[in-house]
């Protein structure tokens, strides 16, 4: 190995750090490249040996792992956090529907971090000048893109899961076309503001796409509603009748009604019935139609 002293390899000038810290990254990319193959198995043997990324299969993780490298060592060379930060949020998509957990993407960043930081250490161990500018360099650089990765990859990973709460409360409030005009919601579960808030939402889009004169809430299978759930039905009941629909609120438990008495709740404006088959039987009344007991039609 060339023992030189560092001014002959990298010049001289005004400013030396300035010089050494320009032509340093160019020679420790060059380096990381050039034993790309090797490096990237021995991280990967690393990774299999902390147990990480065991959701994968090993070509999956060949695949992941020669990315993430070549876009770690692009990143090391341009400085550019907002081409890490695309890639890392692409990284994210392909990899959270896998089961990666965070502590996975943080642990595989860092370790690379330690095997190319190893690699340098190797490289330069007889010059402990020399070593020292190089680490110098790398070590900010290589912390920088380990936060950024961390942050992109918590970011997505909220945002999935966000994503999936929406689909799960859409799916547990669903707003159900039962003749034409007529619409049921059902609810069942907890009944908290966020999803008070989105049921409003939803059956207001109901009423407008389904045209809707009438519309039956059915709530015996939430256990409990507070004051501000109770106003939040209130507020439901006001907007539906804005767009022309009548709401008939069905199920309402004796503790949910001594609820609603407790906290001042104006009754008034709510038509509540015992069950749902009561309910759509007047909502049917409502829209006209004739509700014939089959006694009746005997006769």
């Amino acid at each position: 190995m060339n023992n030189r002293p560092i001014s002959d390899d990298l010049g001289s000038g005004p400013n030396p750090a300035e010089v050494d810290e320009r032509q340093l990254l160019p020679q420790l990319v060059s380096h990381l490249r050039e034993h790309r193959t090797k490096l990237r198995q021995e991280w990967e043997h690393r990774i299999e040996g902390a147990h990480l990324l065991q959701a994968m299969t090993p070509q999956e993780m060949a695949d992941e792992t020669t990315s993430v490298y070549d876009n770690y060592v692009e990143v090391l060379e341009t400085g550019s956090v907002e081409a890490l930060q695309r890639y890392a949020k692409d990284l994210s998509e392909r990899i959270i529907p896998r089961g990666v957990e965070t502590n996975e993407v943080v642990g595989i960043v860092l370790l690379l971090r330690d095997v190319l930081a190893r690699s340098l250490f190797e490289k330069y161990q007889d010059n402990f000048s020399l070593l020292n500018q190089v680490l110098d360099a790398y070590e900010p650089a290589a912390n920088r893109i380990a936060n950024t990765v961390a942050v992109s990859f918590v970011d997505e990973r909220e945002r999935v899961i966000r994503q999936q709460q929406d689909s799960i409360r859409e799916l547990s409030t669903p707003v159900l076309p039962v003749r034409e005009r007529l619409l049921i919601l059902p609810i069942i579960g907890v009944l908290d503001t966020e999803r008070a808030r989105q049921l409003t939402e939803q059956l207001l889009l109901g009423i407008r796409t389904h045209r809707a004169k009438v519309v039956v809430i059915d709530i015996t299978g939430v256990p409990d509603v507070d004051e501000a759930v109770a106003n939040y039905l209130v507020r439901t009941v006001d907007a539906s009748r804005l767009m022309g629909a009548s709401v008939i609120i069905t199920g309402l438990s004796p503790e949910i009604a001594q609820t609603l008495v407790t906290i001042g709740v104006d009754l008034s404006k709510m038509n509540t019935i015992g069950d749902l088959q009561g309910g759509l039987e007047e909502a049917e009344r409502l829209l006209g139609y004739r509700v014939i007991r089959q006694e009746e039609s005997a006769e």
